[in-house]
């Protein structure tokens, strides 16, 4: 396995959003956090020969990273088609051939469907923009539908919401660890050049299908 250095090194060369819209949060995953989230992932059991979702992958950072470990295929799920663009166009930057599916499609709305093992891996909404509040509990709820285990970034403090919400849908919260990046400017109502957030990770089981129930 290779070590997690190495895949945030081939993973520095993913291009960010073009164009990101703030209603939808388009902030690019940095690729420390990729490759962390990633690495942990692959050292579970839970990449390898599996199907990889990458839920609201924006521009394939998650999917890309999973595709570099091995897993039997990759499904890249985002609403912008803008943004998958740039992820097909990342997915030659990196170089990987695992066999990738990027799906145009609302990811809280999932079009997805596999008797294979199945993880998922995500950096939804934090639910900062007005109207948009509580955007990450949608992205679970597909999470609970169709994963054996995911492993989904939240907002700081999102510990007690994570663990009632997977509780309430037969899931269970086996490992949780904290993550700070830094964000660059990109909207006009940013008013720091860079800002670092204090961000979680959790990992869920669902429904008991991590141990093929």
């Amino acid at each position: 396995m290779a070590t997690k250095s190495a895949l945030e090194t081939q993973l520095a060369v993913v291009a960010g959003f073009e164009e990101p819209r703030a209603d939808l949060e388009q902030y690019p995953t940095p690729p420390e956090l990729a490759a962390h989230v990633v690495h942990i992932a692959d050292l579970n059991g839970d990449v390898e020969d599996r199907l990889v979702v990458d839920l609201g992958t924006g521009t394939g950072m998650l999917a890309l990273g999973a595709a570099l470990r091995g897993p039997a295929r990759v499904v890249g799920v985002d609403i912008d088609r803008s943004a998958l663009l740039t992820a097909v166009r990342n997915r030659r930057r990196v170089g990987t051939r695992t066999p990738i599916d990027w799906v145009h499609a609302d990811a809280t709305r999932a079009p997805l469907c596999s008797d294979r093992r199945t993880t998922i891996l995500m950096n939804p909404p934090f639910g900062a923009q007005r109207g948009n509040e509580h955007a990450d509990r949608a992205f679970l709820e597909t999470a609970a539908s169709i994963a054996d285990v995911s492993y989904s970034v939240h907002n700081a403090g999102s510990r007690e919401f994570v663990e009632s919400f997977a509780s309430d849908r037969g899931g269970e919260v086996t490992h949780a660890f904290q993550a700070t990046f830094a964000l660059e400017r990109q909207f006009d109502f940013h008013e720091a050049d860079s800002e670092e957030i204090d961000a979680e990770v959790y990992r869920i089981e669902w429904s008991g299908r991590a141990d093929g129930e």
